[in-house]
């Protein structure tokens, strides 16, 4: 059996990343995601037989890389390999998604748990065997315990970037690229492959600059913010410039602060995470609820895109007051509130139009273009790219950039596409 690489899922879109890594004594797959149709029903990855699949290693504990895990449970039992604070982390986000899509999911709880019963835990630059395969890791600099997995084999290197990230922030330190460096093969996210990010220090000072300017006038800012680290590093940030307006978090943020605090081996700025944990105020049911939207302070509240979630009832409660405002720290898929506040100035069709004060900040934990590029560069031996978790238009933009660059060769498949290694 030749080696291949096979796209399950995040072929020219965002998310649901699964790639089967295959050679002759069977496959490793990378990640095992999911993501949403319009109506937020979950798209689950393509399956390969089971008994070709050796085991899976895991990125990073994001719902679009882990939601789809436990299927390989149902009938079978798998290996599972990724950090200790990605495997913590992760089994929130699974028993999460089953709460809220259950219905629509095809495991239950028990596979949840079993996946978690074969999840090794390893740490970075551990080398362990799979299949005919050896595995290495290294920090990405997406997330806490975030990885970057190179898959070593008598056909070279194979990369595969997860998602990633080479900016300093509070949470993460950048990426650790150097393992890339015999790299034949790298497998690239690109979700901006389209364009850069500004400079993480003056979007970190412009939004401090922002939210004194509410605070000063006596409004309340609501900061609608992912769980699982924008949270944490919005809250971060503000206990690092030593806020003097309180400060509340809302959501499943707390749980995750919590690992994070557990584990500081993984974190960056661990002082400030720390001191937001013990400072700032977590909501506790809706007499807390009302008493912070009435203060004026910074709520930081899930869900980020304004789906659902406590900020949904902040949202709410403040819009009507120019004096508050709704600082957008996450992104915006389309459809969703918080794109049609940015777009028609309302969370729906039929809302008013919001009074409040309404910015994005760019606070993203992706690359950009230009730092894509620069990861690329890490290899000293590159024959070979493939684009994945990139919207087409994204990772066609990024594949004649990297062409024209360095001048290897770019792929930018589909999903259920093989490619001979």
């Amino acid at each position: 059996m030749s080696y291949h690489l096979k796209i399950l899922g995040g072929g020219q879109e965002v998310g649901r990343s699964a790639i089967e890594v295959a050679g002759p004594d069977g496959s490793v797959i990378l990640d095992y995601g999911v993501n949403f149709n319009l109506d937020d029903t979950p798209n689950f990855p393509l399956q390969e037989l089971p008994s070709a699949v050796k085991g899976f290693v895991v990125s990073h504990a994001h719902l679009d890389h882990v939601g789809a895990l436990p299927i390989y449970q149902i009938s079978t039992t798998k290996p599972l390999f990724g950090t200790g604070i990605t495997k913590e982390i992760g089994e929130l986000i699974l028993k999460d998604f089953l709460k809220l899509s259950g219905a629509r999911v095809p495991y239950e709880w028990v596979e949840v748990k079993k996946t978690m019963d074969n999840f090794n835990t390893i740490n970075y630059g551990q080398e362990f065997d799979l299949a005919s395969f050896k595995i290495v890791t290294s920090s990405a600099g997406h997330i806490p315990g975030s990885a970057i997995t190179v898959v070593k084999s008598d056909k070279g290197d194979i990369a595969y970037t997860g998602d990633i990230n080479i900016a300093n922030t509070k949470l993460m330190k950048p990426a650790e690229i150097e393992i890339m460096k015999d790299a034949r093969v790298i497998i690239t996210e690109a979700t901006y492959g389209k364009f850069n990010h500004p400079k993480r220090q003056s979007v970190e000072d412009e939004f401090y600059k922002s939210v004194i300017e509410v605070l000063e006038e006596g409004g309340t800012v609501l900061v609608p913010a992912f769980s699982l680290s924008r949270s944490q590093e919005i809250l971060s940030l503000l206990a690092e410039r030593n806020i003097e307006y309180p400060v509340y978090y809302d959501g499943m943020v707390k749980k995750i602060m919590e690992i994070m605090i557990n584990n500081k081996q993984y974190i960056n700025n661990y002082d400030a995470l720390k001191k937001a944990y013990n400072e700032f105020h977590y909501v506790d049911g809706w007499k807390d609820r009302n008493r912070a939207w009435k203060s004026n302070g910074v709520i930081v509240a899930s869900a980020g895109m304004l789906k659902g979630g406590p900020a949904v009832y902040y949202f709410k409660k403040l819009s009507e007051n120019p004096k508050n405002a709704l600082f957008l720290v996450s992104y915006q898929a389309d459809n969703t509130p918080g794109r049609k506040l940015l777009e028609l100035g309302k969370f729906d069709e039929n809302s008013p139009l919001l009074k409040a004060r309404l910015q994005l900040f760019d606070f993203s934990s992706h690359a950009g273009k230009d730092q894509l590029l620069q990861i690329l560069k890490a290899s000293r031996n590159l024959e070979k790219v493939i684009i994945e978790h990139s919207s087409a238009d994204s990772a066609q933009v990024f594949a004649e950039y990297v062409k024209q660059e360095l001048g290897v060769e770019v792929l930018v498949p589909e999903n259920g596409q093989e490619i001979q290694l």
